[in-house]
């Protein structure tokens, strides 16, 4: 097996490419599917050992002379006188074999005619071949004469043709690019490394989807996103619709859309005044001027607004003294704390208690209060006061949520 070097996943040994990511494992060793047959070089020829020298054939027959012989017979020839032994061949030639001397014919016996005495030539003895050693393997001697030599005829070794493994393909699915066969399970092809597991093609999308803003196309798990962000609405729509049903929630709410919209003064329809002193009468107050009016002649005098349609009151401004100017500020009483009562559509009252600063310009109240259809203004304690001295209320002014 052949681990990947990228992912350590393993493959077959013939595999060219990672079945798990693709990455290239390098060539395979696989010999090809239709490479000759090995065979098996012949070797050097066995050498052949040197043919035992043949025994020397047998002589003449007895008595007849083993030299030449004269006589009135028909004329033959000696036999030949035996050649000396041929030099000793290189180890790496063949071994030299001599022949004996062929034995001449038998002759009929011939009275001998008397010739004068000779010395005869003793018969020469053939010299014993000496067997050489065993040739070795070693290189060539260089060409150079040869004697009279019968060469051994080599015997070439047959080949040995040797089985050749049938190539194991995988059995699977082929490749879509080149036809190789893999095994089930792989992801990359072995030999191309292209992708096995192909995605199936979407389907084409209707014509109103390709016309804006319809052409985008939807991602795939897009319907998890969507789901969520329904859930998610539909919590955020039910704490919404608690905060209005609870009071407190609905408060909250009402008092975020008076912080971030706008404002408008609203005029009363009519003003009435428990009490008031000589010339500054309860219209003083609401008369948009502030070196004007109402004079409360004690604690606990109040000031009554009417309204003729209910609206939601988001404050209310109060400028306290005789003038805003500082130099006429001082010559009458100031409140300096208030009670509001403010009255709704159904008859529902709620109070405020308001804290006023004992100096001139304008001083705001937020209510934040819905449905008002009156307010009324009571004076719980003054400043400045003193015999002859009213409680001045220079002007008060409401406004509502536009």
């Amino acid at each position: 097996m052949r681990s990947c070097p990228a992912c350590g996943t393993a493959n077959r040994e013939d595999d060219e490419f990672c079945g798990n990511c693709g990455s290239y494992l390098g060539w395979s060793s696989r010999a090809p599917r239709n490479a000759p047959a090995a065979t098996e070089p012949a070797g050097p020829s066995d050498p052949v050992g040197p043919a035992e020298p043949e025994a020397p054939a047998a002589g003449p027959a007895t008595g007849a002379p083993a030299g030449p012989v004269t006589g009135t017979g028909p004329e033959t020839e000696a036999p030949p006188a035996p050649s000396p032994p041929a030099p000793r061949p290189e180890p790496t030639a063949e071994p030299v074999r001599t022949r004996a001397p062929e034995p001449a014919a038998p002759l009929p016996a011939v009275p001998a005619t008397p010739a004068p005495a000779a010395a005869q030539p003793a018969p020469v003895r053939p010299e014993q071949p000496v067997r050489p050693a065993p040739a070795r393997p070693e290189p060539p001697a260089p060409d150079g004469p040869v004697g009279a030599v019968q060469p051994a005829k080599p015997v070439a070794r047959r080949p040995v043709v040797r089985p050749v493994t049938a190539d194991e393909e995988p059995e699977g699915p082929p490749c879509p690019a080149c036809g190789t066969p893999n095994l089930p399970g792989r992801r990359f092809c072995r030999r191309c490394a292209a992708p096995l597991q192909t995605r199936e093609q979407p389907a084409p999308l209707p014509w109103w989807r390709t016309v804006w803003p319809f052409r985008r196309r939807v991602r795939s798990g897009s319907g998890r996103v969507l789901r969520r962000t329904l859930l998610v609405l539909a919590v955020v729509g039910l704490l919404f619709v608690g905060f209005l049903l609870v009071p407190a929630g609905r408060y909250v709410f009402e008092d975020v859309r008076d912080k971030l919209g706008g404002t408008a003064e609203i005029s009363p329809t009519g003003v009435t005044a428990s009490a008031h002193t000589s010339g500054h009468p309860a219209s003083d107050a609401t008369d948009g001027l502030t070196n004007k009016y109402w004079g409360a002649p004690a604690l606990g005098s109040y000031l009554t607004c009417t309204f003729d349609k209910p609206f939601r009151l988001v404050g209310v401004v109060v400028y306290t003294g005789v003038s805003t100017e500082p130099e006429e500020f001082n010559r009458a009483g100031r409140p300096t704390r208030a009670e509001l009562i403010i009255t709704k559509e159904g008859g529902e009252a709620e109070r405020k208690t308001v804290t006023l600063t004992d100096k001139p310009g304008r001083q705001t109240v937020r209510t934040g209060i819905s449905d008002v259809v009156s307010v009324r203004l009571v004076l719980k304690e003054a400043a400045g006061r003193g015999e002859g001295r009213p409680i001045a209320v220079g002007e008060v002014e409401f406004f509502k949520r536009s």
